[in-house]
């Protein structure tokens, strides 16, 4: 079973170059200043949101177990 995973976006960080959406298609959409905004964190694998996370070129995404607590990424 998929762990419930809890996504954050530093928008004081995030510079929109829009690598969360493109790899996270449905857990990232783009908001209106043009920078990565947690969608559906079921949507995507955590493969693939771990993958957006590691490419965010400012390191502005977080991944946190819903459940647990833990920190995921970074």
């Amino acid at each position: 079973m998929a762990r419930k995973l809890k996504l954050s976006v530093d928008h004081d960080v995030c510079v929109g170059n829009a690598m969360c959406v493109t790899i996270a298609t449905k857990a990232f959409v783009l908001n209106d200043e043009r920078q990565g905004t947690p969608a559906d964190p079921d949507g995507d694998t955590e493969e693939l949101i771990l993958e957006a996370a590691e490419n965010c070129p400012v390191a502005a995404i977080s991944v946190v177990d819903a459940d647990t607590g833990e920190q995921i990424f970074p």
